[in-house]
């Protein structure tokens, strides 16, 4: 994949990122986030927080708490839009490229999205995908971490007739109906659920570089 100056940048701030969570002092786990009103303004859980208790959906629809599935085993989690976004499953595909070499290393792999358990599923096999995907219907995990937005009136109008969303939508401050979804995000956490490492941008079409995921997983490692 070529390297686009977003990319570049995104990839030397997440390195700075990493950097300094080993000279950060664990604080107290955030709490259920207001949306944000749109993506460049979300507040994002940070490095040295702790992944909270939050339910999320398996892909028969149980609830499995979050926080557990990260309990014993370092972790890579990364929150993507949907199976319906043409950038979120060419990062899955590069992540399932890599996932031989977390594993490796020790490392789990969770994908995070709005999708119904169902869409999760078509997901799996449309990506030939082997690692775990979540739902995150009710918004708990993107909320926790502080990755919830509101799309746009135009957009959610757009998305929703152009893709054929199922997706609720939730009402903003004004009492308008809109989409939320996740700014894209990966976070590389340690067996207790502690964040070491993340990489966070508005932009949904600049992803992480599967060798920056693999760098940071074994510093973290190390």
């Amino acid at each position: 994949m070529t390297k686009t100056p977003y990319s570049r940048a995104g990839a030397l701030l997440s390195v700075l990122l990493f950097t300094l969570a080993s000279l950060t002092l664990i604080v107290t786990p955030a709490s259920a986030k207001p949306i944000a009103e749109s993506p460049t303004s979300i507040s994002p859980l940070l490095n040295g927080q702790e992944v909270p208790s939050i339910q999320v959906k398996d892909l028969q629809g149980k609830a499995v708490d979050l926080q557990q599935m990260l309990q014993g085993k370092p972790s890579v989690l990364f929150f993507y839009r949907g199976g319906w976004c043409p950038f979120c499953n060419a990062q899955m595909g590069q992540l399932q490229a890599i996932e031989k070499d977390l594993l490796k290393m020790g490392f789990q792999l969770i994908g995070i999205s709005p999708d119904a358990p169902q869409e999760l599923r078509a997901s799996m096999t449309k990506n030939d995908l082997n690692y775990t995907l979540v739902s995150d219907v009710n918004l708990n995990a993107m909320r926790a971490f502080g990755l919830a937005y509101f799309t746009s009136q135009s957009i959610s109008d757009r998305y929703m007739a152009k893709m054929k969303l199922k997706n609720k939508l939730w009402k903003n401050a004004a009492g308008d109906e809109r989409l939320v979804l996740p700014v894209p995000a990966v976070y590389i956490t340690d067996k207790t659920g502690l964040v070491h490492f993340q990489y966070i941008n508005p932009n949904y079409k600049v992803r992480a570089e599967p060798k920056l995921i693999l760098t940071a997983a074994s510093l973290i490692n190390s």
